[in-house]
């Protein structure tokens, strides 16, 4: 048996013989618990979450009609991004990615929270791959014709 004080073992694929390694200092962040014990995030209600993350929603109550016509406009734009990508099946799509990379693909799928999407033949400035996921994250933008 190897100890090794504050570091890593790591082995050797080569030799099987243990390796140390520094320890490479990983922060953690905990963020503190919801309202209840259910919860999965912060009061809306509370000064952090209202400094944190501002809506374009008022916070009076007397704005009921601004909430409902805000949430029709986001059902309606969220309506026609999913027809949009509907359009897409099937079809050769340029994406716009970060760094300036432009890449093309045959558009296949996305997944339900479209944080991916599955293309093929898709074309990069090092070469071509037959099937990938693209993370929505790295583009900017993405454009097809109709």
């Amino acid at each position: 048996m190897h100890t090794v004080t504050n570091m890593m073992v790591e082995f050797s694929t080569a030799c099987r013989q243990p390796v140390a390694m520094k320890k490479a200092p990983v922060t953690v962040l905990r963020l503190p618990r919801g309202p209840d014990p259910n919860s999965r995030g912060f009061d809306p209600n509370s000064p952090r979450f209202i400094a944190l993350c501002p809506t374009s929603i008022p916070s009076s109550a007397g704005e009921g009609a601004c909430i409902e016509e805000e949430q029709r406009s986001r059902s309606e734009l969220r309506e026609r991004f999913l027809r949009t990508l509907i359009k897409m099946s099937n079809k050769p799509v340029n994406f716009d990615m970060y760094e300036g990379v432009q890449v093309r693909a045959k558009f296949g799928a996305s997944d339900i929270d479209v944080l991916n999407f599955q293309v093929s033949e898709l074309q990069t400035p090092i070469g071509v791959q037959k099937e990938a996921l693209l993370r929505c994250h790295d583009m900017i933008s993405f454009s097809f014709d109709v």
